[in-house]
């Protein structure tokens, strides 16, 4: 008896250990070391019609793989959109990432966490490196180039649509992604987009008739609020344009919750937000399995 007590012991002890062991790969999946494949992180440079791009390319260790294009926020090409490129590419993509401030500066940024917004000279500086990829053309000579990138690589597969997923500043960046490349680009992303919606002959939404691609919308509670009627025209220009998409409000959620290294907000608390980050992260994936197949 004492022996079958022990060994029942021992069983739930194991099984304890496994859970244990599941949830903490679970809680680090943002790390390629908890995916299954192998990848390989190199740096780059992209000839376009303004310059030279510095940029990443992170693809798995072996094999060709749909190719994906990692637009970043406002603090650009740094470790943690590097991060999830690695994360994304042990799903099995072949992902760029491109410094989209290259026409002013190198990766201007390590790490956002110390950035303050209530510093007039640090948003002078930031306004200054958006509005150079935000000018008139910029963001679509850009895509141009960064697409005919991935297709000249052999670890990009060809025969598969690209995705592309923008945050925050990246939002916009997406749809003229998929508006100027139509033909190859199959899935797009935004989170926390900002200025989807305008009043202005440019705004993003008014790209839709352009658009062949399969998209998800992840918005901010807080933009939400500000412009509670701009999901309302995104998804009507879409439904006329007949582009299938989903668009939903994350409860809550901040301006910038994807991204680990936001700064806190002046109340002090943390605008990243894990749980709605790995959220999005799955609606990400889901897209990307099903448009990119």
């Amino acid at each position: 008896m004492e022996n079958e007590k022990n060994n029942q012991q021992s069983e739930i002890a194991r099984r304890e250990f496994v859970v244990s062991v599941a949830a903490g790969l679970a809680t680090t999946a943002g790390t390629a070391a908890a995916a299954a494949l192998e990848v390989i992180e190199k740096d780059v440079s992209i000839k376009t019609p303004d310059g030279m791009c510095d940029a990443a390319f992170i693809h798995p260790k072996s094999g060709s793989h749909p190719g994906v294009l990692l637009w970043p926020d406002a603090f650009g090409l740094r470790p943690v959109t590097r991060d999830m490129a690695k994360r994304l590419a042990a799903e099995g993509y072949s992902v760029l990432v491109p410094n989209p401030f290259y026409r002013v500066s190198k990766a201007p940024f390590t790490d956002a966490s110390n950035f303050n917004f209530q510093n007039q000279a640090d948003m002078a500086k930031l306004q200054l490196l958006m509005a150079s990829v935000n000018a008139e053309g910029a963001a679509e000579k850009d895509a141009v180039a960064y697409i005919a990138f991935l297709d000249a690589q052999k670890e990009v597969n060809k025969s598969k649509k690209i995705g592309t997923q923008g945050y925050c500043m990246g939002g916009p960046l997406i749809m003229e992604t998929a508006a100027a490349v139509s033909n190859r680009v199959g899935a797009a992303a935004s989170f926390h987009g900002g200025n989807l919606v305008t009043d202005g002959p440019n705004s993003p939404h008014l790209l839709a008739p352009k658009i062949k691609a399969r998209m998800y919308f992840g918005i901010a509670a807080n933009d939400d609020a500000r412009q509670p009627d701009a999901k309302d025209k995104l998804r009507a220009a879409l439904t006329a344009a007949h582009v299938q998409a989903e668009i939903e409000v994350y409860p809550g959620a901040q301006h910038g919750w994807c991204m680990r290294d936001m700064p806190k907000q002046a109340n002090g608390m943390p605008i990243y937000n894990m749980p709605d980050a790995e959220r999005a992260w799955s609606k990400l994936l889901a897209l990307y399995k099903a448009a990119l197949a």
